[in-house]
């Protein structure tokens, strides 16, 4: 991880999960103290990791925003609900996308683009206070396509045949509650992105457009690095729920804005 101008080991802890009959026994401390004494042995003493409660002290707060892809199965479920003076078939007609994607030269990533895309996200991240430092293992291990779990796509340039542009997202799915028409919420997360050539808003929208293609009902994201840039001119509403990104073991000075932080968990 590149903390500013220092590149520190860093762990990355992305999910603590406690089985819902063993909530509420104080588990959650007994499993930090373990997940912390395992990243020590590897020599490792700094970490970063999110949490949806305030801790002393973020690194940032991002607020988290969510693109209806689906309305009808968000609306039936609770996920979301209809405004005032508006009807489902509106919903329907607001949240509706192009059939085919815009940008010329999109195509899936595949293992021959790896040191591409590392390059361009090397350098796209570099504007950031914090972020991480890539390299072809994790890019091959994070960002190449794999079903029901990551998908990447890339912009090729028809003429020179250069890599221009790139943006991926991972899935996560909801298991749907009392429900008898639904069992699971197939929902997309943003990842990570570089916009080159292409407009960033076009390559996003292009994003919705496949994951619509692929049938997710909603595609979330946090407004880090420039997701503002696109979040209210794609259609995406401003959800509930904050994300509270901590360093351990490591404080900056003062906190950063969103904007300011080239970081995405899961």
């Amino acid at each position: 991880m590149r903390v500013r101008d220092q590149v520190v080991k860093m762990a990355e802890v992305n999910f603590l999960c406690v089985h819902k009959k063993l909530r509420s026994m104080r588990l959650a401390p007994v499993m930090i103290k373990e997940v912390t004494r395992r990243i020590h042995l590897e020599n490792v003493w700094q970490a970063a990791y999110t949490a949806g409660v305030l801790l002393p002290t973020p690194l940032t707060t991002s607020q988290y925003w969510h693109r209806t892809l689906n309305p009808k199965k968000l609306i039936d479920v609770g996920f979301s609900r209809l405004g005032e003076r508006m009807t489902m078939s509106r919903a329907i007609k607001l949240y509706k996308l192009p059939t085919s994607t815009l940008t010329t030269g999109l195509r899936k990533m595949e293992l021959r683009d790896v040191p591409a895309v590392t390059k361009l996200l090397r350098n796209y991240l570099s504007q950031f206070a914090v972020a991480p430092e890539f390299d072809n293992n994790d890019v091959e291990h994070w960002l190449v396509p794999r079903e029901n779990v990551v998908d990447s796509y890339l912009v090729e340039s028809q003429v020179t045949h250069e890599i221009t542009d790139f943006f991926s997202f991972y899935t996560l799915p909801s298991s749907i509650l009392h429900s008898q028409e639904y069992s699971i919420l197939k929902a997309a997360y943003n990842f990570y992105y570089v916009s080159t050539s292409a407009p960033l808003l076009q390559l996003m929208n292009d994003a919705l457009i496949i994951a619509k293609q692929k049938d997710f009902d909603v595609f979330n994201a946090v407004d880090v690095m420039e997701n503002e840039s696109f979040l209210k001119e794609l259609k995406f509403g401003q959800g509930d729920g904050q994300l509270y990104y901590y360093l351990y073991n490591y404080r900056l000075s003062w906190p950063l804005k969103p904007s300011e932080l080239g970081l995405v968990l899961l």
